[in-house]
């Protein structure tokens, strides 16, 4: 029998696979929209609640990601600030706009929106508010939960029908992947894991593009490799002017 350590590697696995072989039109649009703003000089901002907050951290200050990704993030939405309260708020009308207010977002910028089941208020709003500040949007969701809820926001729409772009993370319905014997509960999610690849993916494509043109991009290194702190605090200090939280 097939231990679930394996099962849950071949599941991943298999779904970064589907990634590849289904989505490569939706992964090359990103890819070339991350390289126009890019080498336009402007910034990618991710965003997400509760679990989906992981994704935004990922982009952000990252050894082997780019300088010019800035998260956006939302101390109520985070687990450690109350995991109820979060995903309470989350569903909460008008606050992704009282956030986004506090970020540059403008012409030219990228936002990506991290949201499993794109149906809550906050990750909607946070794509209506990029667009209308005119950003190209990015769903990164879950096709397959999200056409199996209906929207919390009151336009009736979810994440992936209110974005430019959309990225599918091939998660279940519920994200959990993996059955546990005599139990009608499931574990192993998904949508972090895939999400992560997808998101460093598409940035690594959009770096390497430019190169090909002779257009560098700042990428952090990690400033724990021996000798590497002089170039992580000079390239914080070139950036600390436009992104928040350096």
């Amino acid at each position: 029998m097939q231990s679930l350590r394996t099962r849950y590697r071949d599941q991943l696995f298999g779904i970064i696979d589907n990634v590849i072989s289904r989505q490569s039109a939706s992964l090359d649009a990103a890819r070339d929209a991350l390289a126009e703003a890019l080498g336009a000089d402007h910034l990618l901002y991710v965003a997400g609640s509760g679990h989906s907050h992981m994704l935004a951290e990922e982009a952000f200050y990252r050894a082997g990601g780019i300088a010019q990704a800035q998260a956006i993030l939302d101390p109520d939405l985070m687990l450690h600030m109350g995991a109820e309260r979060s995903t309470l708020l989350e569903r909460e009308e008008g606050r992704a706009e009282r956030v986004l207010a506090g970020y540059p977002v403008g012409p030219g910028d990228i936002v990506v929106i991290a949201s499993n089941s794109g149906r809550n208020a906050y990750p909607i709003e946070m794509a209506l508010g990029a667009k209308a500040r005119g950003a190209t949007t990015i769903a990164l969701t879950s096709l397959r939960h999200a056409k199996k809820t209906t929207s919390r926001h009151h336009s009736g729409k979810l994440l992936y029908q209110v974005t430019d772009l959309v990225l599918d993370n091939d998660g279940e319905y519920g994200d959990a992947g993996l059955d546990i014997a005599g139990r009608d509960v499931r574990m192993g999610p998904t949508s972090t894991l895939v999400g992560v690849y997808i998101l460093n993916t598409i940035l690594a494509e959009a770096v390497n593009q430019l190169a090909g043109r002779g257009v560098d991009i700042d990428v952090y290194q990690s400033a724990n490799m021996q000798g590497a702190e002089h170039d992580a605090e000079a390239m914080i200090a070139k950036w600390r002017p436009r992104i928040r939280g350096l």
